[in-house]
C-alpha cells in the first residue's frame, strides 16, 4: 500500500480522499492555488503545497507544477478525483514516466475512451449498441450533412475531446445543422484546444442511466448498479439516483453486461462509468467517465462499497476486494448538487458564506468543503455540496432529502437549495417519470 498520496483537486472531492486515505492509514498532500489558501482540504491534509495562481490553467491544470509538488513531498501516487487532470492521458504519461502512480486507468486507455468518436468505434467493435451517426470525427459541414441525411433528423454535434455539455449542438433540420456546425467545432477548440466534432442520432426525451464498474489489474471487472442522472440542464446533472425506477431486473442485467463488455473492450482498470441513454426499452452507449464521478456517493450509499478506498487500493496493484455475487444492493439513494448559482436565471453567485447550516438525522449525508466565512471562488465550478439521502424505498429518500433541503442554511451567496426543493416536490418527479427534457418546465 501507498505511504503518501497527493490529491490534484480541491474542494469536497479532495476532502473525500483525504478521509479514505485516513481510514487506510495514508498520508496526503494537498496541492491548491494561491486563491484556495485556507481552503479544508489544505487544512485537514497532512501537508501542502502551492502550485500557481487561481486560474486553473496555472496551477490545477498545470502539469509541471503537479508534478514538482508529488516529487519534492515524496508522494508515490497520484489521484486526481474528477474534473481538472482526472481524464488526461497525456498527464498519466507523466506521471509513469515519473514512476508515480496515477489513481486511474492507464494512459492509453484514458486517450481511446477520452477520445468520445473513437470510443464510440471501440465499444460498438465489442458489441455494445450504440446511436447511429458518424464513423469517427466529421471532416467538414458538406460531411456533416450528408450523414444527417442518411441517419435522419433530429442529431447532435459533439466535440470529439468533450465532456460536460461542452462543444454539443443539436440540429433539427439541415439549416440548424448549417448553422451550428462551425459553432460546435468553435466551442470544441475553446474548449478542448481540438476542433474535432461527430454527429449522433438525436433522440428528443432518453433517460440518462449510467452504470459504475471498477476494473483490477489481474483482469477482474465488476459493475456495483446503475444511477439515473436524467434530470440535467445543459447536459450538466442536477439529480442523480440509485436504482433507476426505469429499469426491471431482465434491462438491468442486459445494460449491466453491455457495461462491462464495454469495460473488458480496453482491459479497464479502476474506476469509471459507462453512460447510455434509454428510451423505448432500447439502450444505447454514449460514453466512458474515466474516473470517479461526482455523483458516486450514491452508489456507496445503497452498496455500502467506499468507491475511493478501492480505487486506492486498485492502484497499488491488489484485485477488486469483493466478487460480483458479493454484491448487495440495498435501498434507495438521492443526490442532489448545491450549486452557488440563482435558482431561476442559473448566473453564478461567487462571494462569502455568511452563515452555514448543514442537514443531518438518519440517512443524511453532505460532502462539502465550505464553512461560515468561506469565499467562494469565481475561477472554479460553481457546486459548493453535495446533499445525499438514503431510505428503505425511494419514497422514504424522496422524504429525507426535502425535509433536508428545508433545513439546509447557506446564506452570503445564492443557491439552487430552492429549485431542488421544487424538483422533490415535482409530482412527475415523485412518480419517477423522468427525461433528460425534464428541466424543460424550469427554464423559461
Amino acid at each position: 500500500m501507498f505511504k503518501k498520496i497527493l490529491i490534484a483537486n480541491r474542494g469536497e472531492i479532495a476532502l473525500r480522499i483525504i478521509w479514505a486515505c485516513r481510514e487506510l492509514g495514508i498520508k496526503t498532500v494537498a496541492v491548491h492555488s494561491e486563491a484556495d489558501k485556507d481552503s479544508l482540504h489544505v487544512r485537514f491534509a497532512d501537508e501542502d503545497v502551492c502550485i500557481g495562481p487561481a486560474r486553473s490553467r496555472e496551477s490545477y491544470l498545470n502539469i509541471g507544477a503537479v508534478i514538482a509538488a508529488a516529487e519534492i513531498t515524496d508522494a508515490e501516487a497520484i489521484h486526481p478525483g474528477y474534473g481538472f487532470l482526472s481524464e488526461s492521458a497525456a498527464f498519466a504519461e507523466v506521471c509513469k514516466a515519473c514512476k508515480i502512480t496515477f489513481i486511474g486507468p492507464k494512459p492509453q486507455v484514458l486517450a481511446t475512451m477520452g477520445e468520445k468518436a473513437r470510443a464510440r468505434e471501440t465499444v460498438k467493435k465489442a458489441g455494445v449498441p450504440i446511436l447511429s451517426g458518424s464513423d469517427g470525427v466529421v471532416a467538414d459541414e458538406e460531411e456533416a450533412l450528408r450523414i444527417a441525411d442518411r441517419i435522419g433528423y433530429p442529431v447532435i454535434v459533439k466535440a470529439a475531446a468533450g465532456g460536460g455539455g461542452r462543444g454539443m449542438r443539436i440540429a433539427a433540420d439541415e439549416t440548424e445543422l448549417q448553422r451550428v456546425f462551425p459553432v460546435a467545432r468553435e466551442e470544441a477548440r475553446a474548449a478542448f484546444s481540438v476542433p474535432d466534432v461527430y454527429i449522433e442520432k438525436y433522440l428528443p426525451s432518453p433517460r440518462h442511466i449510467e452504470f459504475q464498474i471498477l476494473g483490477d489489474s489481474k483482469g477482474n471487472i465488476v459493475h456495483l448498479g446503475e444511477r439515473e442522472c436524467s434530470i440535467q440542464r445543459k447536459h450538466q446533472k442536477l439529480v442523480e439516483e440509485s436504482p433507476s425506477v426505469a429499469l426491471t431486473p431482465r434491462m438491468r442485467q442486459k445494460m449491466a453486461d453491455a457495461a462491462m463488455v464495454a469495460a473488458r473492450a480496453v482491459k479497464y482498470e479502476n474506476a469509471g462509468t459507462i453512460e447510455f441513454l434509454l428510451q423505448d426499452s432500447q439502450f444505447y452507449f454514449i460514453e466512458m467517465n474515466t474516473r470517479i464521478q461526482v455523483e458516486h456517493p450514491v452508489t456507496e450509499m445503497v452498496t455500502g462499497i467506499d468507491l475511493i478506498k478501492e480505487q486506492i487500493r486498485i492502484a497499488a496493484g491488489n484485485p477488486i476486494s469483493f466478487k460480483q455475487d458479493q454484491i448487495i444492493f440495498r435501498g434507495h439513494s438521492i443526490e442532489c448538487r448545491i450549486n452557488a448559482e440563482d435558482p431561476v436565471t442559473f448566473t453564478p453567485s461567487p462571494g462569502t458564506i455568511t452563515s452555514y447550516h448543514p442537514p443531518g438525522g438518519p440517512g443524511v449525508r453532505v460532502d462539502t468543503a465550505v464553512h461560515s466565512d468561506c469565499r467562494i471562488s469565481p475561477y472554479y465550478d460553481s457546486m459548493v455540496a453535495k446533499l445525499i439521502t438514503y431510505g428503505n424505498n425511494r419514497d422514504e429518500a424522496i422524504s429525507r432529502m426535502r425535509r433536508s433541503l428545508e433545513v439546509m442554511v447557506i446564506e452570503g451567496i445564492k443557491t439552487n437549495i430552492s429549485l431542488q426543493l421544487r424538483i422533490m416536490n415535482d409530482p412527475e418527479f415523485q412518480k419517477g417519470n423522468l427525461s433528460t427534457r425534464f428541466m424543460d418546465r424550469y427554464i423559461s
